[in-house]
């Protein structure tokens, strides 16, 4: 099921909700209490002891002045909420207003609604639209009172809502809902005043004077001046944007002192955009309406509107979505639903371009980090605890709602993978396609196939509509992930990369923009696409993609950047400090603080334009400026770096500047050069597994896996333990290949992992019984939690035992004491023990080896290779490795046979992850004479399950 779609065609049904119906009713004596709940849900795994918690619910009590109900529990708090008021509505048996209005009704409608609008109750409210009628009323001379049509057409939602009925084409074109007002007004002639030379509406009775004094009086404390800095955008390409200030001082209507601005007489020249970024933000577009106007029909209206102008004003028309002539004004001020002052913000040129920044996927990024010189949208998203700022599924939702298109649609698909002997994974289609993504990221099928201990990858489907429902664009990644949300936000990724592309060049052809989105994984619908976007071809380009290097002839999108040529451009910048051996490597997140100045050297001159005490990015993802990244990966620790940049275009850097006016006059000089001062403050090592995954194919783990699994059907091997088993992933492995294993063993410390465990083991050993063709042969399985440093007799004398990639994690001595109990007291045939090779490590993290023939003392402060885990307590060479296997070999009377997988074995630096075979010489009886220390959490045997 796809979601985040609208309806195709027609008005919204919006009928109120039931808190709306009931805060109606009752308004602040309604009162809601949430508490969160804890639903007891079933494990789904029999036999497993420890109690599961279910997930979060919330239920709400609302008191009204005559009785209280109570919901039921929800997994969002407004859910619950809303179920409460309900049940509330049905208590007092209030019927809903049906909301599927006739035309005619929605004239009714409209005409009610305005005749509301001039009333005396509706004057002294909080609404954005009752501060223009009290501010009418202190106009002076013959506009007092007087209503622009523009700004009731602008500030109430309703009117809107109602035209909508009457004529759906509202949405698209906003000059129809003022030929709508006007022609309800008309209705009014014996309550309103409908001025054809104003374009204003005003009460055919004039308000009593004591209210007015009354209104007065209340807004007394208002400033008697107010300057509110707001934007000129000239609709000449010619002309450059400017700042401008209005005079919206007590007793001056500030849509007067707009007009004034623009050039015209009053407020009734004036037509008002939508909100520009948030639908609660007072930030719009001021443009003239034509110097004369005669109403006729609809469609005449935007006719002669759209005629009126020589210049069409490209920038306002992005900017709004809706078709703007001349010149506009941009400012953020207005009356909100808060209060009855007027509310206003100053808008400077750095607030215009970044605005412009925000309807962009790179702009958008760099807002959400506010770094807008330092930050780049990533190229790859690897784990979310390594990405900084807006994940890319926000940043995709923004910039369908700042291009007003629809949410997008993202579906998700699951597979089982079913891994086969020749190492290539085999997928099995668990869930039908188009899963529901609720409001945490995942779909049902995913909560679902958790429960029932599936474990399952996923792919994730894109899909953008236009605002009536035409597709533009589909994105379907062909990659699998195991995470739901790390499918959602790579295949959001790609739509935002490609975005990005194409708004860096509006121009390219249909072809071009097919090939170039085929890249990315994306399907474009031309037609529809190049519609939605046809105002962003007049745009000018503004690059938005991060400086480079001074004299620096590299491309600025990171994708083309060529590290080799990178690391020539920063051998000359001097780093200045002592190094301290930790240096950044692919995967690291690193931790820097950085300055970039706007400098003058004739003048000495130094202007702050961006900087940051703390800023994260993970190397080799693309989240940074490329020269920074390759700064940076030439220092360590503690040292600090400063370097020319090639200075980007004025537009980017009024975007950052907090004085406009100084940096405008620096710019203008000539002689401006930009710098930046960085220093290394942290370095975090990759985790093990993501360099694994990104230099093995198949993984590390599946080749230990097909490793143990050679030495299970060499040795016919009836019995089986795994310490350390975590999450069991290597006896879910082992389920899926037909071997001689009869009974599996599970051990561990952490009961998290180990209720994981039980629930996936569970789901696929109950799924094998009554198959035609069972993929195994267990009889029983059983999950221990305990320390594998504790003897229990229950362990001994199995087949074959395994510990790949565990005993690292322990002291040194710990391991060695392990292998001990194991060998003398478990006694298994076969024990297979796998750990990491250090020497493998310069590899992994490309850095420099240390070399035998080294100075002892001089080569411990030199650098040295880091562990791939930062829980690894040691990690240890070949040789260090196969001297504690030999001797705890010649200990116990066990032979043993080194081998490895990742890498080769007569190659340097040998295995990725090196491995000891032990076997056991004689056949004397293992030691079962010690007591049973071991908690069992959870057991499985065939003959029980089949029974029931």
């Amino acid at each position: 099921m796809e979601t985040g779609r609208n309806p195709a065609s027609g008005p919204k049904k919006s009928p109120f909700t039931p808190k709306a119906i009931i805060h109606q009713r009752f308004a602040a004596k309604a009162c809601y209490k949430v508490e969160e709940v804890q639903e007891v849900v079933q494990n789904g795994c029999p036999g497993l002891v420890i109690p599961q918690k279910g997930p979060c619910l919330y239920r709400c009590t609302l008191q009204l002045p005559e009785f209280s109900v109570v919901s039921e529990a929800f997994k969002r708090k407004k859910d619950a909420e809303q179920s409460a008021a309900e049940k509330a509505i049905q208590k007092l048996g209030i019927q809903p207003k049906e909301d599927n209005l006739s035309v005619e009704q929605a004239w009714d409608e409209l005409a009610g609604r305005l005749s509301y609008l001039f009333s005396i109750e509706f004057l002294p409210s909080i609404h954005p639209l009752s501060g223009h009628f009290r501010a009418a009323l202190q106009r002076g001379g013959h506009l007092s009172g007087f209503i622009p049509v523009a700004a009731i057409a602008a500030f109430d939602a309703k009117i809107n809502s109602l035209c909508k009925y009457i004529n759906p084409e509202v949405e698209s074109n906003h000059f129809l809902v003022m030929s709508l007002i006007i022609e309800a007004a008309k209705r009014l002639a014996n309550t309103l005043v409908f001025s054809e030379e104003k374009l204003s509406l005003q009460r055919l009775n004039p308000h009593p004077p004591e209210i007015i004094q009354s209104l007065l009086k209340n807004e007394s404390s208002f400033p008697e001046s107010i300057s509110i800095e707001a934007v000129r955008i000239p609709a000449s390409a010619e002309k450059i944007v400017e700042p401008s200030i209005l005079d919206a001082s007590f007793g001056n209507y500030y849509l007067d002192a707009i007009a004034k601005e623009l050039g015209v007489k009053d407020a009734s020249k004036v037509l008002i955009s939508r909100p520009i970024g948030k639908a609660s933000s007072e930030t719009r577009l001021y443009f003239c309406a034509p110097e004369s106007i005669k109403i006729g029909p609809s469609s005449e209206l935007h006719m002669k509107l759209a005629s009126s102008f020589r210049e069409f004003n490209a920038i306002a028309t992005y900017l709004s979505g809706q078709e703007i002539y001349g010149d506009a004004i941009l400012a953020s001020v207005g009356y909100t639903w808060k209060s009855t002052d007027l509310s206003y913000e100053d808008l400077s040129l750095r607030g215009y371009y970044r605005i412009l920044a925000n309807k962009i996927p790179s702009g958008i990024y760099k807002l959400s980090r506010e770094a807008i010189l330092a930050a780049e949208l990533p190229t790859t998203f690897t784990t979310r605890s390594n990405w900084r700022g807006s994940f890319p599924r926000d940043i995709l939702c923004t910039f369908c709602r700042q291009h007003r298109l629809s949410e997008p649609v993202f579906s998700s698909d699951s597979f089982e993978p079913l891994p086969d002997l020749t190492g290539r994974k085999r997928l099995r289609d668990t869930a039908s396609s188009g899963d529901e993504i609720n409001e945490g990221g995942l779909a049902a099928t995913a909560t679902a196939a958790a429960q029932g201990g599936c474990t399952l990858v996923y792919r994730c489907t894109v899909k953008i509509y236009s605002k009536y429902q035409d597709l533009i664009l589909l994105c379907s990644p062909k990659e699998s992930y195991k995470k739901q949300i790390d499918a959602i936000h790579n295949a959001a990724l790609k739509v935002l990369l490609w975005l990005d592309r194409f708004l860096d060049k509006v121009d390219m052809s249909v072809e071009e923009m097919t090939s170039s989105a085929k890249g990315l994984d994306v399907l474009i619908y031309p037609q529809q696409f190049v519609k939605e976007f046809s105002s962003c071809q007049f745009l000018p380009k503004y690059r938005w993609s991060s400086a480079t290097l001074a004299d620096s002839s590299l491309c600025s999108s990171y994708s083309n950047v060529q590290k080799n040529t990178l690391e020539d451009e920063v051998a000359s910048v001097r780093i200045s400090g002592e190094y301290s051996g930790t240096t950044p490597s692919n995967g690291s997140l690193v931790c820097v603080t950085y300055n970039i100045y706007l400098v003058t050297e004739r003048e000495g001159i130094k202007e702050q334009l961006e900087g940051s005490e703390e800023f994260e990015f993970e190397i080799g993802s693309g989240a940074t400026s490329p020269v920074l990244e390759a700064v940076v990966t030439q220092m360590s620790i503690d040292q600090s770096a400063c370097f020319t940049m090639v200075l980007p275009s004025k537009e980017i850097v009024l975007a950052v500047a907090r004085d406009s006016t100084t940096v405008l006059s620096l710019l203008s000089s000539g002689t401006c050069t930009m710098k930046c001062e960085v220093t290394l403050l942290r370095v975090t090592v990759p985790l093990e597994d993501r360099m694994e995954q990104a230099l093995f194919s198949p993984p590390l783990s599946k080749q230990r896996v097909e490793y143990a699994l050679q030495h299970i059907r060499e040795s016919c091997a009836a019995s089986l333990v795994d310490f350390g088993c975590g999450s069991g992933s290597l006896l879910e492995s082992l389920l899926a290949y037909q071997t001689s294993l009869e009974k599996i063993v599970g051990v561990d410390i952490s009961q998290k992992a180990l209720a994981r465990a039980a629930k996936i083991l569970h789901s696929k050993l109950n799924g094998n019984i009554g198959a035609e063709q069972p993929t195994n042969r267990i009889k029983s399985a059983i999950l221990y939690e305990g320390s594998i440093l504790t003897c229990d007799s229950r362990l001994c004398g199995y087949d074959i035992a395994t510990c790949l990639e565990v005993i690292e994690h322990m002291e040194e001595h710990e391991a060695c004491l392990f292998g001990d109990i194991v060998l003398r007291s478990f006694c298994p045939q076969i024990l297979i023990v796998s750990t990491p090779n250090y020497e493998y490590n310069v590899i992994l993290q490309n850095s420099s080896p240390q070399y035998q023939e080294e100075d002892p003392d001089e080569k411990s402060q030199q650098q040295s290779c880091k562990f791939r885990n930062h829980d690894h307590k040691f990690e240890w060479t070949r040789q260090q490795f196969c001297q504690w296997a030999s001797e705890l070999a010649l200990r116990h009377n066990y032979d043993v046979e080194f081998s490895g997988v990742g890498g080769e074995p007569n190659k340097e630096p040998g295995f990725a992850s090196q491995i000891a075979v032990f076997r056991r010489k004689d056949g004397s009886p293992a030691n079962a004479d010690f007591a049973k220390h071991f908690d069992v959490i959870w057991e499985w045997s065939s003959s029980s399950n089949s029974r029931s």
